[in-house]
């Protein structure tokens, strides 16, 4: 097909399991998702943290959206609760498989309102109530920990070094950063696997685990569309949101400074999802579940620091400016460490509901 017919769109080009994703033009005026995933083992450039894998439990399994597309019980889960799938064809393809994908209309998740984050919430709170039993054979297990514990960044830059010190004076940083993040940003990783052990002991559901406002779009009806089930599988109650809510900011999709008025609308919106979908959980599980998730990021500062010198930087692979950037992301970073210090002192509470 011609190159005009086919767009580009926006995706994680080091992620081993996917070739392109593009918006490709019929004859008739209509237009798909065209999305290729490339079987383990196809593509040896990846960097070793992208790597995908060929077994069904591992994060980066290969095959599993296509999987989860084809999927009748989960479709079915979906039903009533305020969320959908795109509709699929799934084919053979060269290199792996071929997605072809709903174009799906409506708002994307870029451009959401507060009421229609706050729909996406309720909807995966009522989705989130009532997990798929048995666990899909295509689901991810123990995501958390092995995508956490995987990323790049030189978590030394945050002790009490030379080195580290310089880091944290580059200009980029020293004018935009919160002055106390350092500190908050150390304890955190001191407990990094405290977080960890906490939210693997919570109240287990079925995930999508790449939550976030790039990966949702709002149909005319009101239902919201989840894309790129990648990652799914196997996560705690309040996982999702917990991802949901920071990485809208990370990107640059929703601005820091009402990062709290998102949450504070977001978080009892999810619990309101899961009593209505008759979860009989503690409201102290719920909020664990979103805030523990702050363990999730704790290479992100490190590696931010290792770049801060770059002449060019990139908010989910798209130029942007440095300066909002950061200042963006520092406020961002500060929020996840009162995350990290509300999740402690829960941990060792025993507030019910």
């Amino acid at each position: 097909m011609p190159p005009r017919q086919r767009r580009t769109l926006r995706f994680n080009p080091d992620n081993a399991t996917t070739g392109v994703v593009e918006r490709v033009l019929a004859p008739d005026g209509t237009t798909r998702i065209h999305k290729q995933l490339r079987r383990a083992g196809t593509v040896a450039t990846a960097p070793a943290h992208w790597a995908s894998s060929a077994t069904p439990s591992d994060w980066n399994y290969w095959a599993r959206e296509a999987e989860v597309y084809t999927d009748p019980r989960l479709r079915a889960s979906l039903t009533g609760t305020g969320l959908d799938l795109p509709t699929a064809d799934v084919r053979p393809g060269e290199e792996g498989i071929d997605l072809w994908l709903e174009d799906v209309p409506g708002t994307a998740g870029a451009d959401f309102t507060l009421d229609d984050h706050v729909a996406t919430a309720t909807a995966l709170g009522r989705w989130q109530a009532r997990p798929l039993q048995p666990t899909p054979a295509w689901a991810s297990h123990g995501f958390l920990r092995a995508y956490s514990t995987s990323r790049p960044g030189d978590l030394t830059l945050v002790d009490d070094t030379a080195e580290a010190d310089a880091a944290w004076e580059q200009p980029l940083i020293r004018g935009t950063w919160p002055p106390d993040l350092r500190s908050g940003w150390a304890r955190l990783l001191a407990h990094r696997e405290d977080l960890l052990r906490v939210v693997e002991t919570l109240p287990r559901t079925l995930c999508h685990l790449d939550a976030w406002v790039a990966n949702v779009i709002r149909r005319p009806n009101g239902e919201v569309v989840l894309l790129d089930w990648a990652f799914a599988g196997d996560g705690a109650v309040g996982e999702d949101l917990g991802n949901y809510l920071p990485d809208a900011v990370f990107d640059l999709f929703w601005p820091a400074e009402r990062l709290a008025e998102l949450e504070a609308a977001c978080f009892p919106a999810y619990l309101e999802g899961l009593r209505a979908g008759g979860w009989d959980g503690t409201d102290r599980d719920a909020r664990l579940g979103v805030v523990a998730s702050c363990v999730k990021y704790t290479w992100l500062l490190p590696l931010l620091l290792q770049k801060a010198a770059d002449t060019e930087h990139d908010a989910y692979h798209q130029r942007a400016d440095a300066v909002h950037l950061h200042h963006q992301r520092g406020v961002a970073l500060s929020h996840l460490v009162r995350w990290c210090d509300e999740a402690l002192d829960l941990a060792g509470g025993t507030t019910s509901r």
